[in-house]
């Protein structure tokens, strides 16, 4: 006779659709997720950081405690050391801002050389959502995701439309399930 299986089902909401997810349990371990949330911007502050606090106020309502928050100028030394700082006290860090094409957008080159898998799929998908949205100007974000000593990093576009859709849709229903992995 089979077993049956264990999974864990995550409901969410968006406009008008309902979205379920269904995922083994066997991929979640029991964890606490701790993020961190960076701005990368040489013009906001804590006052004026819409994109940031979109970004908190998600995780806050999916239980997701906060453990550094920071605005850095567009830098990659800057962008660096407050990754590698944020890594000390959480294992989810969500950079927003400085991942388009302009010259100053530097994020992805502070970051990458940090991250020991990239997972690909976040970009990919990040892309297609945002197609959804906004048409083909989405193929001008280089959002990305990696692990870095059993830890992940996302780095998502800075603008606030972009920073819900990244963090409601990607990042709060899938970081146990990639934490989970990177930490087996």
């Amino acid at each position: 006779m089979l077993e049956p299986k264990k999974v864990l089902i995550f409901w969410f909401i968006k406009g008008d659709k309902d979205t379920i997810i269904v995922m083994n349990q066997k991929h979640i371990r029991s964890l606490s997720i701790h993020a961190a949330v960076i701005t990368v911007s040489s013009s906001r502050t804590r006052e004026n950081d819409t994109s940031g606090k979109a970004i908190m106020d998600i995780l806050k309502t999916a239980d997701i405690h906060l453990q550094h928050y920071a605005i850095v100028p567009d830098q990659i030394d800057a962008i660096r050391n407050e990754t590698v700082s944020a890594l000390n006290s959480a294992n989810c860090i969500i950079l927003n801002g400085g991942t388009g094409l302009t010259f100053d957008d530097c994020t992805i080159e502070a970051v990458m050389p940090l991250l020991e898998k990239k997972i690909d799929g976040f970009g990919e998908l990040f892309r297609i959502k945002s197609f959804e949205e906004i048409g083909t100007s989405s193929m001008l974000s280089r959002a990305v995701a990696g692990i870095c000593e059993g830890k992940v990093i996302f780095c998502i576009p800075g603008s606030t439309p972009a920073v819900t859709l990244a963090t409601r849709e990607l990042i709060v229903p899938e970081v146990a399930h990639i934490l989970s992995h990177a930490n087996k």
